[in-house]
């Protein structure tokens, strides 16, 4: 009897599970809350509000490289670099001028046998340097053709010429049994013969003016005269001429301790020649500040003509 009932109530239960289950009974109405009333914006201003802070973010790793520079710079530092390598031994800097150089193909490296590497200048090169000595020729004033035409008239005459030199010269001093001064002088043109005795040199210096109220204004320093014959044996003005081509000064408005020369036509000639004084040794400041100073080229000039 207990057997048969256990049976029915599994019976029952495989029928239980077997049913198949419906969806949820609906839920209940729930009811909706009322909908807030609207707000209305204050009457007046607003308060002050501090704005938002944004992050403005960071750039991304990668950017755009810079377009590339197709012509290369040349200015005045490259022609003198050039010019410096042409008439040296070539032994590079390793700059950015000398990068510049090559990148323009004005150098090119050479490699020596030892393996030591040079500069030389290339035929671009020597294109631009005549092409950057015309310019600078064309552009001079009239104050400075005149200094370069009288440095070369002394080169001309056998003597070694300087143009812009600071010199240190004494003066006179200013009560009798003071002490002397001292003070820089800036001739345009220095000249010293070319020997090999000192007592030989005779320095001579020339001061170059092509404007007449230039002329006066240095006329009205005697200390600027007394440095110059201080320097040299002899002190000479040069004189150019005006507008109109006359001469800005006439010999009697220069002082008699100086010599004058003046324009002829195209030629520099001799209106007063100047006092010679004698002047056995030239300071040592001087040979210092020659020797550290380039002397005007073009001193054999002549003399190439007699090898063609």
């Amino acid at each position: 009897m207990s057997a048969l009932a256990a049976t029915a109530g599994f019976a029952l239960a495989d029928e239980v599970v077997a049913t198949p289950i419906g969806p949820p009974p609906p839920a209940p109405d729930v009811p909706m809350p009322p909908p807030p009333p609207p707000v209305l914006p204050p009457e007046g201003d607003p308060p002050p509000v501090m704005p938002p802070v944004t992050d403005p973010g960071f750039p991304p790793p990668v950017s755009d490289p810079p377009p590339l520079q197709t012509a290369v710079p040349f200015g005045k530092p490259h022609a003198r670099r050039l010019r410096e390598i042409y008439r040296s031994a070539g032994w590079p800097c390793c700059d950015t001028i000398e990068v510049e150089l090559l990148a323009g193909g004005f150098l090119e490296r050479v490699r020596s046998a030892l393996g030591h590497e040079t500069l030389r200048v290339t035929d671009a090169g020597i294109a631009r340097i005549a092409t950057t000595l015309t310019v600078n020729r064309a552009a001079l004033s009239p104050h400075e053709a005149l200094v370069e035409r009288v440095a070369r008239e002394m080169t001309r005459g056998g003597r070694i010429a300087w143009r812009g030199l600071g010199l240190r010269a004494r003066l006179p001093p200013l009560e009798e049994g003071g002490k002397p001064r001292w003070c820089m002088a800036r001739p345009d043109v220095f000249s010293i013969r070319n020997t090999s005795v000192e007592a030989y040199a005779h320095p001579i210096v020339h001061e170059v003016k092509v404007s007449r109220a230039d002329l006066l204004g240095d006329l009205r320093k005697p200390d600027k005269r007394a440095a110059y014959l201080d320097l040299g044996g002899e002190c000479w003005y040069v004189l150019g001429n005006d507008a109109k081509g006359r001469c800005i000064a006439s010999p009697d408005e220069i002082p008699a301790e100086c010599g004058v020369m003046v324009f002829e036509g195209e030629r520099l000639v001799v209106a007063r020649a100047a006092v010679h004084r004698a002047f056995e040794r030239i300071p040592f400041s001087v040979w210092l500040a020659l020797a550290k100073a380039q002397p005007v080229a073009g001193f054999e000039d002549d003399v190439q003509d007699l090898l063609i």
